[in-house]
């Protein structure tokens, strides 16, 4: 599957007349210069500023967005669209946000509307799930699109009759990993730390509180782990949560001894990871929210490489 670099990089070289294995070639030179602290998809972007072309807001299509993007110029339809709510800035003044699921026929991105004027729209009907909506001037911010005051949003005419309801999967190299892409890898499990437990409410699939505890609300033991897995590009912290844990292999959840078995079994194990690239605040790194794993298909693996 073509990602969004690679349609990129071929607009690119249309547009400057470069090759785009002489353009590919620069990136990665941009990545080694800097030490390999930016993205390839964050170099290509820089490699378009040094050659004087911009794509502030050249039309593009959702999956053709990449990260760090100013101005970003598509449609789409609303497949979702959240409640209004409000919040407290730091000077105690109360705001607005809503969010919306956007989509079109390559793939679907999260919307946030900050601006009063936008949020109008949605509380006087205008915008409503099904209607297909045109984005100017949105940034980019961990894999969504964050609309201000100086962004603009509007109705469009333009319909979608086949549009992307699940965020495509893409197979990519850790490096290659954008906060929120939907992505397979193939990597090693190099690091397993010690499970944390809680007690879930089986009805709502939370943490259940206290309240509820001492209420008598039925509760499962559940499990959260991290992991390091690598693939040879580089490595990530992958969380996996209650069934992904038991499918990982740890499952003696109340015998401390088993459980540390079972983490010395499955390390340097490789395996099919997949999930969601998210940003996490606290450590202000990427991490994969793992919601599929598998064993490594031989078979399969072969016709692959055939």
């Amino acid at each position: 599957m073509e990602g969004s670099y690679e349609k990129i990089l071929s607009k690119l070289s249309k547009l400057s007349g470069i090759e785009e294995g002489e353009i590919d070639r620069r990136v990665e030179a941009k990545r080694s210069k800097l030490s390999g602290l930016i993205s390839r998809e964050g170099a290509l972007q820089v490699i378009a500023a040094e050659l004087g072309i911009s794509f502030d807001n050249e039309k593009l299509k959702i999956d053709e967005l990449l990260p760090g993007m100013r101005k970003v110029h598509f449609t789409g339809k609303v497949i979702t669209l959240y409640p209004i709510r409000t919040f407290k800035n730091k000077n105690g003044e109360e705001g607005k946000v809503c969010n919306m699921i956007v989509a079109d026929d390559t793939s679907n991105i999260k919307l946030v509307l900050w601006d009063a004027n936008h949020i109008d729209m949605i509380e006087k009907g205008a915008i409503t799930e099904g209607v297909s909506v045109e984005v100017l001037s949105g940034n980019m911010r961990q894999g969504e699109v964050h609309m201000g005051s100086f962004a603009e949003l509007k109705l469009s005419d333009e319909e979608f009759s086949n549009v992307k309801v699940e965020k495509p999967v893409k197979k990519k190299d850790i490096k290659e990993f954008n906060v929120g892409d939907k992505v397979n890898t193939r990597a090693f499990i190099v690091q397993v730390f010690d499970p944390r437990f809680f007690n879930a409410n089986l009805e709502t699939g939370r943490k259940a509180t206290e309240e509820e505890i001492a209420a008598g609300v039925p509760t499962e033991k559940r499990a959260i782990l991290n992991v390091v897995i690598d693939d040879g590009t580089e490595n990530t912290r992958a969380v996996l949560f209650h069934e992904m844990v038991q499918k990982l292999g740890l499952t003696e959840y109340g015998n401390p001894d088993k459980i540390k078995e079972q983490k010395e079994s499955i390390l340097g194990k490789e395996m099919v990871f997949g999930g969601n690239v998210r940003m996490n605040s606290y450590f202000n790194n990427q991490e994969l929210i793992v919601d599929s794993v598998q064993d490594i298909n031989i078979e399969r693996l072969i016709d692959e490489l055939e």
